[in-house]
């Protein structure tokens, strides 16, 4: 124990010291008892509280997730103890889906409030504190999360002193006279290293950051794919964290100087926390730092609480995923697999922030590829953590869908998209057959050109998004359409059309990206687009040319719109190996001339019946001989 403790708060410890068999003794039969979560377990004391077993019966043993040693959960010691876990951990996971443990399904904001209410009355907590300081106050380390509420409520506190659980500051902390009894012990702090970085984790990373804007606040939590989102962030500036927790991978980016806290509206200059994982460095980097403030999830985790941040970009794991958009989290069909969590109370605190955006995720397969994690519906006996309802963004390592305001068969193709290409037809097929998707839905292509999708600037320095048309365009194409005039309907398709049919629409939407490419500019409005202009070409097989066509909005024409879509097609035809291109312009049309004849790509043009007819060639080894007439 610390040396400078002042002398009436030594005493107070000195007197309620005791060995861990001594301070179990403190717990009787029938007891409800807590344990401090995740890599704040007290394993002394867990330790000692299982080799008293035999005078022990039907004493309930509730916590969170914990990484230490779990024996209570033993068959052998099923009249001893019985376990009620509010998130399960692989220590526990067999005998929760044995039925020798309970499973207890609850909002990680609203565990706190059963404690204390009574609902759950607890008898006894033990928990894992950091050595008292000169005032007598102990920390609660790397875990406060719902430990804080389980010592309020509590009628005996019995804390396990490391000194080595380093000295976290914030709303973690309790007096030495609050405390019933103490077991010193020195051992590491649990550590946690997490899974390594695949590339599968890598690209879902990738596409996350690119939904992360200067100055937003993060919720993240450990894994590949959390690790692999802040790596993918370093070119992100003045990043705030509010967060159930994190692990090493936050240290990175604090340290590069992409977290720094100081655009936050909530708690600004602060990292907002409820627990840690990691490894000792992390528990080192914490010890007395006053960048991090822990506090309890009831106050971290309320969606109220995490909405008062803006731009709050809540990242989450899930494990299954539906073409309606539910998401399963915590169970694989009937199986109970770990628990809801914060993943609820971030995704709906994220979604109540101004610009939040709330993002799950996951690889689109499992067991090596074998099966899909979207599906057409949820395996039996699953359960929905996020709703319908709530979820926004969906990430995998093919691309994001965004879900939210959209209708089942937008969110089907969205996700079919988004799947892994082996097993789109076959969900393509499946959402056919459930009435999610029409009969004549076109298949949907494997590879999205990903690599065109960029912002640009125009001439007058409005920033647009140029992007690959998709399916899920339908809706916007017909905007776009009908807000055209009839002098440019008419220049897009050499004769006056005054209406697109649904299957028309179909058909400009689902392209193959190779013989029929389209691209559209859009601005964007949070997530609503409206698109401004569309470039595309049809692929001749025989001569290996490709027919252009533009159509640009009237009021946004001559803002260079139609060059930098123009720009985005010779990229796409050279990259498939298109010749060239073929184009025919009404000679009133200038702007669109002047982009053909300065791209310096000119190989023939010439009138024909009022109208130019104009040959550009990308790849003169690739075309075949044409006669123009």
């Amino acid at each position: 124990m610390s040396t400078l403790i002042r002398s009436r708060a030594r005493d107070n410890y000195d007197r309620k010291l005791k060995t861990a068999q001594e301070a179990v003794q403190m717990i009787r039969s029938g007891d409800r008892v807590y344990i401090g979560s995740n890599c704040g377990q007290p394993v002394v004391l867990s330790n000692a509280l299982v080799e008293r077993r035999n005078d022990l019966n039907g004493v309930e043993i509730v916590h969170l997730l914990t990484f230490g040693p779990a024996p209570y959960v033993d068959l052998q010691f099923a009249e001893n103890f019985r376990h009620r876990a509010f998130f399960i951990g692989a220590n526990v996971r067999k005998a929760v889906q044995a039925g020798h443990a309970d499973y207890c399904p609850i909002f990680l904001h609203e565990i706190p409030d059963l404690f204390k209410t009574k609902q759950v009355p607890l008898d006894v907590a033990l928990i894992a504190v950091s050595t008292p300081d000169e005032h007598g106050y102990c920390s609660m380390g790397v875990s406060v999360d719902i430990g804080l509420a389980a010592c309020q409520s509590a009628k005996i506190i019995i804390a396990e002193v490391n000194d080595q659980m380093p000295r976290t500051l914030g709303e973690g902390f309790l007096h030495v006279s609050q405390i019933d009894a103490f077991v010193e012990a020195s051992y590491p702090v649990v550590e946690h290293t997490g899974d390594p970085i695949d590339e599968t984790s890598a690209q879902i990373g990738r596409n996350i950051a690119q939904l992360v804007e200067d100055g937003s606040t993060l919720q993240t939590g450990i894994g590949s794919i959390p690790s692999a989102v802040l790596a993918a962030l370093g070119d992100k500036n003045d990043l705030g964290v509010h967060t159930e927790m994190f692990s090493d991978a936050l240290i990175d980016s604090i340290e590069r100087g992409n977290v720094n806290c100081r655009k936050k509206s909530l708690h600004p200059g602060k990292v907002i926390t409820t627990f840690c994982i990691g490894t000792k460095r992390c528990y080192d980097y914490l010890d007395n730092n006053p960048f991090f403030e822990f506090r309890p999830s009831e106050y971290v985790n309320n969606p109220f609480t995490v909405g008062q941040n803006d731009r709050m970009v809540a990242i989450n794991g899930t494990i299954e995923v539906d073409l309606t958009g539910q998401a399963v989290s915590d169970s694989i069909g009937h199986r109970f697999y770990s628990g809801i969590g914060g993943q609820v109370d971030f995704i709906r605190g994220a979604a109540r922030s101004k610009g939040g955006k709330p993002i799950l995720a996951m690889p689109s397969t499992a067991k090596n590829g074998e099966i899909s994690k979207i599906v057409p519906m949820i395996k039996p006996g699953a359960g929905v953590v996020t709703s319908r309802g709530d979820v926004h963004y969906i990430v995998t390592e093919y691309g994001v869908a965004y879900l939210h305001g959209k209708s089942i068969r937008e969110r089907a193709l969205s996700l079919i998209r988004i799947a892994h290409p082996k097993f789109r037809d076959e969900l393509l097929e499946k959402a056919k057959e459930m009435g999610y998707l029409p009969s004549d839905q076109p298949s949907l292509e494997p590879e999205y050109p990903a690599n065109l999708v960029r912002e640009v600037t125009l001439k007058d320095g409005m920033k647009i998004l140029l992007r690959p048309i998709k399916p899920t365009d339908e809706q916007d194409l017909k905007k776009h359409f009908y807000s055209l005039s009839p002098e440019s309907v008419h220049r897009r398709f050499n004769r006056m059309v005054r209406m697109l049919t649904n299957g028309t629409v179909r058909d400009l939407v689902n392209v193959d990206y190779h013989r029929h490419m389209a691209m559209v500019a859009v601005i964007k409005k949070g997530e609503a687009e409206t698109i401004l202009a569309t470039g595309r070409y049809y692929l001749n097989d025989v001569t290996n040319m490709a027919e252009i066509a533009f159509a640009v909005l009237d009021e946004w024409q001559n803002r260079g719109i139609g060059r930098q879509l123009f720009n985005s097609l010779i990229e796409r035809a050279k990259e498939t190996g298109v010749a060239g291109f073929d184009a025919q312009v009404q000679t009133d049309n200038a702007p669109m001339l002047k982009i053909l004849r300065d791209c310096g790509l000119l190989s023939e043009s010439k009138v024909v019946e009022g109208q130019y007819e104009i040959r550009l060639v990308l790849q003169p080894d690739k075309a075949a001989p044409i006669d123009l007439g």
